[in-house]
């Protein structure tokens, strides 16, 4: 965008302001400002030297402001929901966001609000969105929250039960992959690209064996940079495994068949490496009776790395993993038992035990009636873990506890996912989830 040195003015709804080509370069080149400068867009001045745009003249003046001074205030008088859409309509939506909310930082999360959903029977996974909405499963249903907390009308998967959800990511904003049960007798399940602001289906992704489109479960899902998209996928015959799709397209580029005496195709969770270009692949329990994780190498088509617990005592810790996720910058593996003690794996190592620590015990060997497994999450060096109604904050090269988060109302936490710079948590009880935030640093 081009800085202007004159000033400029504008006749927003018939009330005149005027400022300057260096604050509205401030927006940025993907806003209206730029596009206003743009040799292409032949936006004319009226005879008293104006821009006229035909917009509320209130809002005008607070994003202005937000321009001027990079602060965001919001009078009594206008609508948060109404400054947001003019927001949008300006190409100022991540400069509100920004001045509503910092950038990510576990040990200053703050509840924003909690949110009770309108789907009958508990949530069973939450995503957040890149620009920090997100998406709550219910059974069939997929429910979808804007940035702003609005609801979008629901995803109907017609009694197909949904297991996972994942966000293209910032080539397509709108774009929501969703996995789900095939349907016995119907020949339905695997997965598809919805438009998540229409709930529109784009396509569904295939899975071809020996040259037949095959009916199929599509579980746990991960996108890589490569605009790759990776599933757990389980069929009828031999489409046990891990498929690989091009997002773009939704073509099969390949399939990582399941290797006898192993699990991948009820893979729990996927992870993709960017270091080692290669997925890691979690199998754990209540899915399974035991639980198999693997690195997959889909250019050798080898598993480069695996850990099972089905060697391990009966009564041994490594028996109650209930999560992992890799950490490569420490070269290892992180998982999580039922009581919350997080233990590590040496990647370095072909195979190896499981190193514990933290060893809390905050269960003392006690369940609750209906227990929510813990869930790990790895956002900017911060290890997140999820236990009954709280998550625990880790940092450090020994992962100390920094801090947690709890709040009182809906009973455990089923799930929690990080993104757009907030934190989600889904409650297993009175259908409601939580939103955490960092609140902005302070303008001297």
């Amino acid at each position: 965008m081009a800085i202007q040195k004159d000033r400029v003015r504008f006749n927003v709804g018939g009330k005149i302001f005027e400022t300057t080509g260096t604050t509205l370069a401030i927006a940025g080149r993907e806003s209206y400002f730029a596009a206003m400068f743009d040799e292409n867009w032949d936006l004319q001045m009226n005879p008293a030297g104006e821009y006229f745009i035909d917009r509320n003249p209130d809002c005008f003046s607070i994003l202005l402001d937000l321009l001027r001074t990079g602060e965001l205030y919001i009078p009594p008088n206008v609508p948060e929901k109404q400054l947001y859409r003019e927001a949008l309509f300006y190409g100022l939506t991540d400069h509100v966001r920004s001045a509503k909310w910092g950038q990510f930082d576990g040990n200053r999360l703050q509840p924003l609000k909690s949110v009770t959903g309108r789907a009958p029977g508990d949530g069973t996974a939450i995503r957040a969105s890149p620009d920090g909405g997100c998406c709550v499963a219910h059974g069939s249903m997929v429910h979808i929250y804007d940035w702003m907390l609005e609801e979008h009308p629901p995803i109907n998967l017609d009694y197909q039960r949904v297991n996972d959800a994942g966000w293209v990511g910032s080539g397509d904003p709108a774009g929501l992959v969703i996995s789900t049960c095939e349907r016995v007798g119907r020949g339905q399940g695997g997965m598809g690209l919805f438009n998540s602001t229409t709930g529109e289906l784009r396509y569904k992704y295939s899975v071809t064996h020996e040259g037949i489109v095959k009916s199929y479960t599509a579980g746990a899902l991960c996108f890589n940079d490569g605009y790759n998209l990776f599933s757990s996928c389980k069929g009828r015959s031999n489409e046990y495994g891990i498929g690989v799709w091009d997002q773009n397209t939704g073509q099969q580029v390949d399939f990582f068949y399941e290797p006898p005496g192993w699990s991948l195709g009820d893979a729990d969770k996927l992870q993709w490496l960017n270091g080692s270009n290669c997925l890691l692949v979690a199998t754990l329990f209540p899915r399974k009776d035991n639980c198999y994780i693997s690195l997959l190498d889909f250019r050798s088509k080898s598993m480069v790395w695996s850990w099972s617990d089905m060697w391990s005592p009966a009564n041994s810790d490594d028996r109650r993993v209930r999560d992992a996720i890799a950490m490569e910058e420490n070269n290892s593996i992180c998982v999580v038992n039922e009581f919350e003690d997080l233990g590590f794996m040496d990647l370095r190592r072909e195979s190896g035990s499981v190193r514990w620590s933290s060893r809390s015990r905050l269960m003392k060997g006690k369940m609750p009636d209906e227990p929510c497994y813990p869930k790990l999450a790895l956002h900017e060096g911060q290890l997140f873990s999820s236990m009954n109604d709280c998550i625990s904050v880790f940092y450090g090269s020994d992962w100390v506890l920094t801090s947690r988060l709890r709040r009182c109302f809906g009973g455990s936490i089923c799930d929690f996912s990080i993104g757009g710079d907030r934190l989600f948590a889904l409650h297993s009880e009175e259908n409601v989830f939580d939103i955490w935030e960092t609140p902005p640093s302070s303008i001297v």
